[in-house]
């Protein structure tokens, strides 16, 4: 017969298995369903995630490229590639720094403002209609746990 702090462990990481692969198949669901939901725009959730960091009001004078990668947890290679398209398109406008020319100062143009508040309406239909059977108090501990896990991956 299996001891008990065997049974555990072996119960506990099935679980951590669970939970991890639950993590990635909602991700890919967040994206997948995040782009669905702002098609009419023709915005990814990878831009819509940009846009979102740009358009708050500590960022009205734009924010540099290191500070975004921070902000959006995102290596500075995908985040180039992001930003190369949404400024092809218009939506986005980099500054080069007045005392360190190699620095880059990234804000929403007026256009890409625009494309915010247009697409508030459908955000916020997308997170009533993917939280809808979360209560307030639900959204805040679900929010406490993920900001812990954020916190114990930092550490790693």
């Amino acid at each position: 017969m299996k001891d008990l702090t065997t049974e555990k462990s072996l119960a506990s990481m099935e679980i951590d298995d669970r939970l991890f692969f639950r993590f990635f198949q909602t991700a890919n669901t967040v994206h997948t369903k995040g782009t669905q939901a702002l098609e009419q725009f023709g915005v990814t959730t990878q831009q819509w995630s940009v846009m979102g960091a740009l358009s708050r009001p500590q960022a009205a004078g734009g924010m540099s490229v290191n500070e975004l990668t921070h902000f959006l947890l995102v290596s500075r290679q995908n985040l180039a590639g992001l930003l190369n398209r949404l400024e092809r398109g218009g939506i986005v406008e980099k500054h080069i720094g007045s005392t360190d020319r190699r620095s880059r100062t990234v804000r929403l143009t007026k256009a890409g403002q625009a494309l915010w508040t247009a697409m508030q309406e459908t955000i916020h239909k997308f997170y009533d209609d993917v939280l809808k059977d979360f209560s307030f108090d639900d959204r805040l501990a679900f929010m406490h746990h993920i900001s812990l896990l954020q916190r114990n991956m930092k550490s790693l």
